[in-house]
C-alpha cells in the first residue's frame, strides 16, 4: 500500500521541479565538453543515450498529432547537444588514455568484428544514409510543412470567425482553434530550423572521426611508441566504435524527426495506420502472391524464399478477406439493431404522422413512365401540369409523391388526396387510347375500356393500329397523356380540397409584394387568412380561377365590413370577375343555357335557412324531386345539342339553387345575370319548371 502511494508522490516531485532538472542537465551537459569523465561515468551516459533515442522514437510513432510532441524542436536541440558532449568525452579519453570505457570497446570490437576497415565502413554508410537520406528529407518536409501551415492561417482563421458568426462554435471553441493553429505554425516552423541540427550533427560525426583517427595514430606512434599498425588498428577501433555508439541515437532521433514531420493527420498511432491502411485490400495480396509464384518458377531464380513469401502473402491476403466478411456481417447486424431502435423512436413514430398533401401510386409494368433512362416523361408531364393549373386556376399545387406499389394490379395507377383514394385508372404502355369524336365512320378491333378523365367509352390499340384509327375518325392519344389529362381533371375537382391555410397565406404574401397597402386593409383587421380561405375555396369548387388576388381582396375589402358571411362575399366575388366567367363559358358571344323558372326561384329563396354557420336550403322531398327531374329533362336536351349543361338563375338563389342541386348533378354549372357581360347573347333552351 506504501509503494503503491509512493508512485504518485514521486511523479508529482518530479513535475514540481522540472523545470530545475532541465536547468541542470542542460549546463551539465555543457560542462561535460570541458571537465573530464571517468570511464564507468561515461559508459553510463552512452547507454543513456541510447535509450533517450528508443523512447523519443517510440513516442513519435505512437503520436497521433504532430502537437501532441510540441517539444520536439528542443528536445532535438538537447539531444544533439548531449551527442555532442559524448563525443568531445569520448575523443579526450581517446586521445589520453587510447581507452574510453567498455561501451566504446565492445562496439569496436563484436559490432565490426575487431576490423577497422569493416567498422570505418560501416560508420560511413549509416553516416550516408543519415545525412543523405533522412536528414535531408526531413529537413525538406519540415521547410515545405512550414510554409503551407503559415500560408493557411489566414483561411483557418477566416473559417474559425465564419463558424463563430453563424454560431457554429463557442467563443471559448474558438479560442481553442485559434490556439492550436498558432502552435502549429510555431511548431513547423521551429522544426524547419531544428532540423539544420541533424544536419549538423551529421557533419560534426564526419569531422571528430577524421581528428579521432588522425590525432590518435599521431599520438600513438609519437607519445606512446607504438607502431604504425598497433597505432592505427588501436585509435581507427576506438574511433570507430566510438562513432557507432553515437550514431545509433542519432540516426534513431533523425528517424523520429522524419515521422513527426511526414506525419498526416489521423485519428490513430503510426502502427495501426500502417497496418489498416496496407492490410485494407486482400486483392493487393492475392496480385503480389501471383506474381512471387511466378518468380518461384521461374529458372535460375530462387524457388524456395520467393514459394514461402508466396504462402505468406496468399495466407495475408486470405486472413484480410475473412475479417473484412466478419466486418461486414456485423455491420449488418449493428445496422438491423440500429434500425430497429430507431424505428421505436417518438421523433421517428411522429414522422409516420405527415401525409403528402397529393400521391400518385403506379403498379410496376408502369415505372417506365417515370424512368427518363427509358423515355419517361411523367415528371415533366407532372411540372407542365403545375403550371398549367397555376395559370388556369391560380393554385399553386403542391409537389406530387409518386410511388410505386407493388401490391395494386400492374398496370393500374391510383391518385391520392391527404392520403386517401379519389381516382384510378388502368393504362397500357405498348397501346394507345382511341376515342369515338363522333366522326368515326368506320369501327376498329380493340380491348373496350372507358376513358378515366371523363368517363367516355373508348378502345386500347396496338401501335400498327394509330394510324388506320386516325384515319377513319378517332381521337387517339398514348398511355402517359392518359393518365396527365386524368391527373389533371382531378386536381381541377378538388382544387377547392388542396387549397389550405397555409397556401392562402402564401397566395396573400405574393399579393402582397405588389398591393401591399391593399392586403394591410383585409387582413387581418376584416378578414383572417381561414375566412379568406373558405372564399378562395368556393370558387375553385366551381373552377373559377383565383388567379387575380388583387380584384378579389379589393371586392372583399368593400363588402367584408358589411356582412362575415363567406357564401355572400363569394357571390360579389364572382360579380366581380364576371368578365373571367362570360370568357369561360361563351362561345362567340354566345352563352347557350337553360334558366329556371321564377316560381321555383321564389321557392329557393323561401326556403334558405340562415344559422351561425351558413345557409341552407330547407325544402320538402316531393317538390324537390320534381325539381330535380325537370332539371336533368332540360340538361339532356342541352348536353344533346353538344352544349355544356349551364343554368341561368337570379343573382339572389344562384348559390342556394347549386347547394340543392350539385350533389345530384354534380357536373352542373350555375351561374347568374349577373356574372354575364351585357353584350354576350343569351340562348335559352329550356326552363326548368314544377
Amino acid at each position: 500500500m506504501a509503494a503503491t502511494d509512493m508512485a504518485p508522490e514521486s511523479a508529482g516531485i518530479i513535475k514540481k521541479y522540472s523545470d530545475v532538472m532541465v536547468a541542470v542537465g542542460i549546463v551539465t551537459i555543457v560542462i561535460m565538453m570541458i571537465i573530464p569523465l571517468p570511464t564507468l561515468l561515461l559508459d553510463l551516459l552512452l547507454c543513456m543515450n541510447i535509450t533517450l533515442a528508443l523512447v523519443v522514437v517510440m513516442c513519435a510513432i505512437y503520436n497521433v498529432e504532430a502537437l501532441d510532441l510540441s517539444v520536439f524542436p528542443s528536445l532535438l536541440l538537447i539531444t544533439t547537444l548531449f551527442r555532442l558532449a559524448l563525443n568531445v568525452s569520448s575523443t579526450r579519453l581517446i586521445l589520453l588514455e587510447g581507452y574510453a570505457g567498455e561501451v566504446i570497446t565492445s562496439f569496436g570490437n563484436f559490432v565490426v568484428g575487431g576490423n577497422a576497415v569493416v567498422g570505418f565502413i560501416i560508420f560511413v554508410i549509416l553516416i550516408i544514409i543519415q545525412f543523405m537520406v533522412i536528414t535531408k528529407g526531413a529537413e525538406r518536409v519540415a521547410e515545405v510543412s512550414a510554409r503551407f501551415t503559415l500560408d493557411a492561417m489566414p483561411g483557418k482563421q477566416m473559417a474559425i470567425d465564419a463558424d463563430l458568426n453563424q454560431g457554429a462554435i463557442t467563443d471559448a471553441e474558438a479560442s481553442v482553434r485559434r490556439t492550436k493553429i498558432q502552435r502549429e505554425a510555431d511548431f513547423y516552423g521551429a522544426m524547419d530550423g531544428a532540423s539544420k541540427f541533424v544536419k549538423g550533427d551529421a557533419i560534426a560525426a564526419i569531422i571528430i572521426i577524421v581528428i579521432n583517427i588522425t590525432g590518435g595514430f599521431i599520438i600513438g606512434m609519437v607519445q606512446r611508441n607504438m607502431s604504425v599498425t598497433q597505432a592505427l588498428q588501436n585509435y581507427t577501433l576506438l574511433t570507430v566504435g566510438e562513432g557507432l555508439v553515437n550514431q545509433i541515437p542519432a540516426l534513431l532521433i533523425s528517424t523520429a524527426t522524419g515521422i513527426i514531420v511526414t506525419r498526416a493527420a489521423s485519428e490513430s498511432n503510426l502502427g495501426y495506420d500502417l497496418i489498416s491502411q496496407l492490410g485494407s485490400k486482400p486483392r493487393v495480396f492475392y496480385i503480389v502472391c501471383g506474381v512471387l509464384l511466378a518468380m518461384a518458377i521461374v529458372p535460375g531464380l530462387p524457388g524456395i524464399p520467393f514459394s514461402i513469401l508466396a504462402a505468406a502473402c496468399g495466407f495475408i491476403g486470405y486472413s484480410i478477406a475473412k475479417g473484412d466478411k466478419k466486418v461486414q456481417e456485423t455491420e449488418v447486424v449493428k445496422k438491423t439493431e440500429i434500425s430497429k431502435k430507431e424505428a421505436t423512436k417518438p421523433e421517428n413514430i411522429v414522422s409516420l404522422l405527415q401525409v403528402d398533401p397529393m400521391e400518385l401510386e403506379i403498379g410496376y409494368s408502369l415505372i417506365p413512365l417515370v424512368d427518363t433512362g427509358q423515355g419517361g416523361d411523367l415528371l415533366e408531364r407532372i411540372v407542365m401540369i403545375r403550371r398549367q393549373c397555376a395559370l388556369e386556376l391560380g393554385l399553386v399545387v403542391p409537389t406530387i409523391r409518386i410511388r410505386d406499389n407493388i401490391q395494386i394490379k400492374p398496370n393500374t395507377y391510383i391518385i391520392k388526396l391527404k392520403g386517401i383514394e379519389i381516382a384510378k385508372g388502368e393504362l397500357l404502355l405498348d397501346h394507345f387510347l382511341a376515342m369515338n369524336s363522333g366522326t368515326v365512320f368506320e369501327e376498329i378491333e380493340g380491348i373496350e375500356t372507358q376513358e378515366p378523365a371523363f368517363g367516355l367509352p373508348a378502345l386500347w390499340i396496338p401501335e400498327a393500329s394509330r394510324e388506320q384509327a386516325e384515319l377513319n375518325g378517332y381521337t387517339v392519344v398514348d398511355a402517359v397523356s392518359v393518365l396527365a389529362t386524368h391527373l389533371t381533371e382531378v386536381i381541377k375537382a378538388h382544387a377547392d380540397e388542396i387549397l389550405g391555410r397555409q397556401e392562402t397565406q402564401n397566395l396573400i404574401d405574393n399579393a402582397k409584394k405588389t398591393n401591399q397597402s391593399l392586403v394591410d386593409e383585409v387582413v387581418p383587421d376584416l378578414m383572417g387568412v381561414g375566412d379568406i380561405e373558405k372564399v378562395l375555396a368556393n370558387l375553385l369548387r366551381e373552377r373559377v380561377s383565383i388567379r387575380d388576388m388583387a380584384t378579389i381582396l379589393e371586392v372583399l375589402a368593400d363588402y367584408a365590413q358589411a356582412t362575415k358571411d363567406t357564401e355572400i362575399l363569394t357571390e360579389y366575388v364572382r360579380h366581380a370577375l364576371s368578365r373571367q366567367i362570360t370568357q369561360q363559358y361563351t362561345q362567340n358571344n354566345q352563352l347557350t343555357c337553360i334558366t329556371i323558372d321564377p316560381a321555383i326561384e321564389n321557392r329557393i329563396a323561401g326556403a334558405v335557412q340562415r344559422t351561425e354557420r351558413g345557409s341552407y336550403v330547407s325544402m320538402d322531398p316531393d317538390t324537390m324531386q320534381k325539381i330535380l327531374a325537370s332539371l336533368g329533362k332540360e340538361l339532356q336536351k342541352l348536353t344533346d345539342m353538344g352544349y355544356q349543361p349551364i343554368a341561368l338563375t337570379s343573382p339572389t338563389v344562384r348559390v342556394y339553387f347549386r347547394k340543392l342541386v350539385e350533389r345530384s348533378v354534380p357536373g352542373i354549372i350555375v351561374l347568374s345575370h349577373a356574372e354575364i357581360e351585357q353584350s354576350v347573347e343569351i340562348q335559352i333552351i329550356g326552363v326548368v319548371k314544377i
